[in-house]
């Protein structure tokens, strides 16, 4: 009877993980996408090329699709905060001398502003700017359905100008990843955010660039140009692929009136999703650090150097008793790779730096007296800024 029944068991056991085999396979959605253990969140994630918008009522392309799988994870950020400094009233000499004790009797003033967010996981974690969140003490987000609930900073990056969210909430409609490695120039894009406050709100372009870097934004900068209209208020929001998938966190404009001139930049969705990982395992984002000062080779330096050619990047500084310079990296060496990838200027070999896991080895080849020397070097943690 005992043997019959544990046949039984194993046969049911069989049944059910041949089950969720053919679903994890086909209906990867269907399945809990929180482990309670830890910190552990899984995020929707959609590979395969974006399919080219259907048409619409009137015969001609509509993105109507990408924007109803896209907006409902799209939220408003109001924030406010308590403002330093003395209130210009306290400054009028009657009212200092007829009411002395004005400064106790005025409550303390209070800065608002205005936001996006894009909600990343179901279990209420939101993506938006640094900027947006920085310093407030109050957060309120106002999900599409027009719900309003109070969210708390989980962690910033203000290197990436980027931070995480966690609502007090659960079961949220949480947006579906895009690969920044199928995008290319010329893809069809859409910017959803709370411009001015209006709500959410869709505007429509195609990607202009991909790698933006050396704008002086952020430290680390790998943006995606985009002519889609973003202004005052989209800071934080989703910019996403015609399949409505995620590939940018909006950020920032280049804009000589304040508001959208055709050029617009977005966090790829590479950088947000480590900085986001980072951050929900340890509460801050960990970087790789050498120890060096870099500058690119231009046409002098290349001619200094005796270099064939003006690409690379220069040591022209080195923390003395850092990682590089315990591992005999010296000033005048040209780092051309650093873990096989090639270095072609200073943001790229400080984007590679910053993504090795600190206390790892990692192998930096550089040019010395024009030949190529392999130096490895034990990887130390970046300082915090500031």
């Amino acid at each position: 009877m005992l043997r019959k029944f544990w046949l039984l068991f194993a046969q049911a056991c069989t049944l059910v993980l041949a089950a969720l085999f053919v679903v994890a396979t086909l209906r990867p959605d269907l399945l809990p996408r929180f482990s309670g253990t830890g910190n552990v969140v899984l995020l929707q994630q959609a590979a395969g090329p974006v399919v080219p918008p259907a048409p619409g009522a009137g015969g001609t392309a509509s993105f109507a699709g990408a924007a109803k799988a896209a907006m409902p994870a799209v939220v408003n950020i109001y924030t406010s905060k308590e403002m330093r400094g003395r209130h210009p009233l306290l400054d009028d000499h009657l009212l200092r001398r007829y009411f002395p004790d004005l400064a106790q009797r005025m409550p303390p003033q209070r800065a608002t502003s205005l936001g996006s967010g894009v909600i990343v996981a179901s279990e209420g974690y939101v993506l938006t700017n640094h900027h947006v969140v920085d310093g407030a003490d109050d957060i309120q987000l106002v999900l599409a359905d027009g719900r309003r609930i109070a969210a708390r900073v989980r962690g910033t990056d203000p290197e990436t100008d980027l931070a995480v969210l966690k609502a007090e909430a659960s079961g949220l409609p949480a947006i579906t990843f895009g690969d920044l490695d199928a995008v290319e120039v010329g893809d069809a894009v859409l910017a959803i955010g709370n411009p001015f406050g209006f709500g959410n709100t869709v505007t429509s372009g195609i990607v202009s660039a991909l790698g933006r870097t050396q704008l002086g934004i952020n430290r680390y900068e790998d943006f995606i140009q985009t002519d889609a209209a973003i202004n005052p208020g989209n800071s934080g929001g989703a910019l996403v692929d015609a399949a409505g998938r995620l590939i940018g966190i909006n950020s920032t404009i280049y804009s000589r009136s304040g508001g959208s001139m055709g050029i617009g930049f977005a966090i790829p969705v590479s950088l947000a999703r480590d900085v986001l990982a980072q951050i929900i395992e340890k509460g801050e984002v960990t970087r790789g650090w050498l120890g060096v000062e870099p500058q690119d080779v231009d046409a002098a330096a290349a001619r200094a150097l005796a270099l064939d050619r003006a690409e690379g990047v220069v040591i022209v500084g080195l923390q003395r008793g850092g990682p590089a310079d315990r591992a005999g990296i010296r000033v005048r060496d040209v780092v051309v790779e650093v873990e096989g990838r090639p270095t072609h200027n200073t943001p790229t070999l400080l984007a590679r730096i910053a993504q090795l896991p600190p206390g790892s080895s990692a192998r930096v080849t550089v040019l010395r007296d024009g030949r190529p020397v392999a130096v490895d070097v034990t990887v130390g943690r970046r300082p915090r800024a500031g």
